[in-house]
């Protein structure tokens, strides 16, 4: 991908990552970019860098607008490796002697990171940088989503480098928010289900100290896909939403099934659920990644999941899923358990368990038959989800 100028003397000089198909367990089927931006001036600036591999291909685009050695300044947002992996080898080319700004905790990450060879400069909350005709503020964001995490915002252009937030993972030559319209909104929403959520009332914080700083925002850069020039408030609208973590009239039947009798009683159980006029949707686990099942969870009220039991616990996917949602902690759930099983019948209880640990509201009494569901058994699912529909009708 060539560099890109994004407004006058701003330039992308990031990579997409066509092929990545999981990050760290987050299915990425449009594989991801990693942005990466380059400002002309007095003293020539580099917002962030890439993942390793990629660091030929970035200086390569640097090298397409300047020589890298004319870099004079590097910020580094945010530390974890797929936005400071390359930072070595494009330090090599800039100078190792050219400054590193970076939070105080990047400045220890970086350093276990990559040592101490380099010259990292840590920056107050709220400090000013001037590089010539620009000046640039660092706002910390600790905790979102990593501790060293900052925003580094121009104050003349009203731009925001947002790094990991409000960004998506998606490769695309598309560039900014007005050549995909709403169609980008899917991914940005998963995104946030599944690295953010957990930091929502770190979110709800920050969003109100930039509104009572009077900080203008005309346009947000953030480390993975698309730039939000058209319209950033559009995004700050959802974070500000999916961080108030208010769901809707909406249920998802997450389940795993061994010889279909789980399957069956999850089918009876959402269509119940659907009688009241309640959104739903099952999801088997051996059919949806696990992150696309959380981003469906995201605004959710109820959170219905089944299990076989297998050697007196749970199914593997659905342990799976449980530890997965567990960390990332949703809030304001409606919660209910199902599954059959053989001659024990431990899976039910354990998912109850689970879901009390994560302050659920846990419905009872949950749904357990042995062996394969009879037309009585699948009757009883039903009255069991229709329950639920009511239950989360309830004051909304």
């Amino acid at each position: 991908m060539k560099p890109i100028e994004i407004f006058e003397n701003i330039y992308d000089v990031g990579v997409n990552d066509w092929n990545i198909r999981d990050f760290h367990g987050y299915s990425t089927w449009l594989g991801s970019s990693y942005n990466a931006f380059l400002i002309l001036d007095e003293k020539i600036t580099l917002i962030d860098t890439v993942k390793s591999e990629f660091a030929d291909a970035m200086l390569r685009n640097i090298a397409d607008i300047v020589d890298p050695g004319k870099i004079d300044i590097v910020i580094s947002n945010h530390t974890e490796m797929d936005h400071s992996g390359s930072l070595p080898r494009i330090m090599h080319r800039v100078g190792e002697d050219k400054p590193v700004y970076c939070s105080k905790m990047g400045l220890k990450n970086l350093a276990a990171h990559f040592g101490s060879n380099l010259n990292y400069q840590a920056v107050e909350n709220g400090s000013n940088l001037s590089i010539g005709k620009n000046t640039l503020t660092f706002l910390e964001t600790r905790m979102l989503h990593w501790p060293d995490s900052m925003f580094t915002y121009l104050n003349e252009s009203k731009i925001l480098f947002s790094s990991d937030a409000f960004g998506q993972h998606y490769a695309g030559f598309e560039k900014f928010d007005d050549a995909m319209s709403d169609d980008i909104m899917p991914h940005a929403k998963k995104y946030y289900a599944n690295i953010l959520l957990l930091y929502s009332p770190l979110i709800l914080k920050l969003v109100q100290k930039v509104t009572e700083l009077g900080i203008e925002i005309d346009m947000i850069c953030p480390d993975h896909g698309i730039i939000w020039r058209k319209d950033p408030g559009k995004i700050i609208d959802a974070y500000v939403r999916w961080s108030e973590q208010k769901p809707k009239k909406k249920a998802v039947v997450i389940y795993d099934t061994m010889w279909h009798s789980t399957e069956k009683m999850a089918d009876a159980v959402a269509s119940g659920i659907a009688s009241e006029g309640v959104s739903v949707r099952p999801m088997h686990l051996r059919k949806w990644h696990r992150s696309d099942v959380m981003t469906e969870v995201l605004d959710a009220r109820g959170i219905i999941i089944g299990s076989p039991t297998l050697n007196n616990g749970l199914f593997p996917t659905v342990a799976d899923f449980l530890t997965y949602m567990k960390g990332l902690k949703p809030l304001n759930r409606i919660g209910a358990a199902f599954g059959s099983y053989g001659w024990s019948g431990e899976a039910v209880e354990l998912i109850k368990q689970q879901m009390a640990e994560m302050k659920f509201d846990v419905m009872e009494p949950n749904q357990r038959i042995q062996y394969v569901p009879d037309q009585t058994g699948l009757e009883s699912c039903y009255a069991f989800g229709k329950e639920l529909g009511k239950t989360i009708s309830e004051g909304l």
